[in-house]
């Protein structure tokens, strides 16, 4: 199947994507991943983390894969217009969830029971900011990338127990880790 008209972003687009490289399951592994960690493709099929050239061989080795599967799908991606637009406009972002002890900054880890739901993401920044905690970055799984999806919140300081107690009792919240 064409990935192609004016279905907006979500999970239709994954679907679209999963539809295009059905026939090509090691190839869907490498769009799949790419995506996952916004690395581009861009002219000639390169893949780029920014203007870092990304190897194929080592995007090949992370996936346990042949370096041809990586070149194919780099290429299926560069032919398809829809999917060349998005892969070309990826972007690389510094996740702060493993350095933020290093930094002294807070960091918590959540899992939805239903991550597609909307409401999560609000209830739990608004709950912090009520305790004058500031947020300083916020990652969102996308749920239809990730199997288990996860909100990672990082603050400016620590979240005390008294907060933790409350983020735990949001409607929809599974798991907290911090």
């Amino acid at each position: 199947m064409e990935v192609g008209g004016p279905n907006p972003p979500g999970p239709t687009m994954w679907k679209e994507i999963e539809e295009y490289f059905e026939d090509f399951p090691a190839q869907k592994k490498v769009a799949q991943f790419l995506l996952k960690k916004g690395f581009q493709v861009g002219e000639g099929g390169k893949i780029l983390c920014g203007s870092v050239v990304i190897p194929h061989t080592n995007v090949a080795k992370e996936l346990d894969l042949d370096r041809r599967a990586v070149d194919a799908a780099a290429r299926r991606i560069l032919k398809n217009e829809k999917l060349r637009d998005v892969y070309e406009n990826l972007q690389c972002v510094a996740f702060l969830r493993d350095v933020a002890p290093v930094l002294k900054l807070g960091a918590i880890v959540i899992t939805a029971e239903d991550a597609s739901k909307p409401g999560i993401i609000g209830a739990v920044t608004s709950k912090i900011a009520k305790h004058g905690i500031s947020i300083r970055q916020t990652i969102a799984d996308d749920p239809y990338l990730v199997d288990e999806p996860k909100l990672t919140v990082i603050t400016n300081k620590k979240i005390p127990g008294k907060l933790l107690e409350e983020l735990k009792k949001i409607e929809g919240i599974k798991n907290i880790t911090y």
